[in-house]
């Protein structure tokens, strides 16, 4: 329970949602709406239990106010660690998402112990939006394409690198380029190397997602609603009306629907 300084005499319950990715660790907090996010290096996991007491602090939180926590992650050696301190700090226990979790879920995921639980989360809060076919695109460390059916089965995945991955793979191999500015070009025919460089990859993954989006409703044949999620979402703006929903929370809405659905089952 948190009593706000600001209305002392009320009292307010919070769900703590926490999406570790290859990158970055992703907090959450939702109270009706969702208050607060921050992230914190996922490599940096000696410095997890300080910089989430500082963020509580800076935010007027007491750890002890959490209802429901949720955690997912496709860093394994980050799972453990994350969830011991979160119980210790909070007293309560921790729902993780966990390939037998995903076995339960109505969402028909086939080979439970190969799918990242945050598209599995992806999954589940874009079919709750929709009700009908739908692909979530994820630009994140990775560019998944994660297609779920009419009647809300998993179907399959899609992978790429992610436009960060790709392009900081190209600084790194490359003596002579520098980092430019994530901006769509006007024009495909760079006229320096920034603009080459911007030219060649943010225009090729804007082909790039046209492309597998193409050839999923091809091969599913009805209508297909496409959801957009992940940092870089709202980067390649040629790509905005194929999307039907952006929405940067739909990780952690995911993480919130599954605990709110199964957190109490053991």
């Amino acid at each position: 329970m948190l009593k706000n300084k600001l209305y002392p005499d009320f009292i307010f319950y919070m769900l703590l949602a926490i999406d570790i990715g290859n990158t970055d660790i992703v907090f959450g907090v939702y109270d009706q709406k969702w208050l607060y996010q921050w992230r914190h290096p996922s490599r940096d996991l000696d410095h997890v239990e300080s910089a989430f007491k500082a963020k509580l602090e800076e935010n007027s939180i007491g750890p002890e106010v959490f209802e429901k926590i949720v955690l997912s992650s496709v860093v394994p050696k980050a799972t453990v660690p994350v969830r011991q301190i979160l119980e210790k700090l909070t007293g309560n226990p921790v729902f993780v998402l966990t390939p037998e979790l995903f076995a339960r879920i109505e969402m028909g995921v086939k080979k439970p112990t190969e799918i990242g639980a945050d598209l599995v989360a992806n999954a589940y809060a874009a079919y709750q939006h929709f009700q009908q076919a739908c692909v979530v695109v994820d630009f994140g460390t990775a560019l998944t394409f994660t297609t779920v059916s009419e009647e809300g089965n998993i179907l399959g995945v899609a992978i790429a690198p992610g436009l960060k991955t790709a392009m900081n793979a190209l600084f790194q191999n490359t003596a002579q380029l520098e980092m430019v500015p994530l901006e769509v070009p006007d024009s495909a025919l760079g006229q320096n190397t920034a603009h080459a460089l911007q030219a060649g990859i943010l225009l090729g993954y804007v082909g790039l997602v046209k492309e597998i989006l193409g050839r999923i409703k091809a091969e599913l044949g009805v209508p297909v609603k496409v959801a957009a999620t992940g940092g870089l979402s709202s980067v390649l703006a040629p790509l905005q009306e194929y999307f039907d929903l952006t929405d940067k929370m739909l990780t952690l809405n995911g993480l919130r629907l599954l605990v709110e659905r199964y957190g109490r089952e053991r």
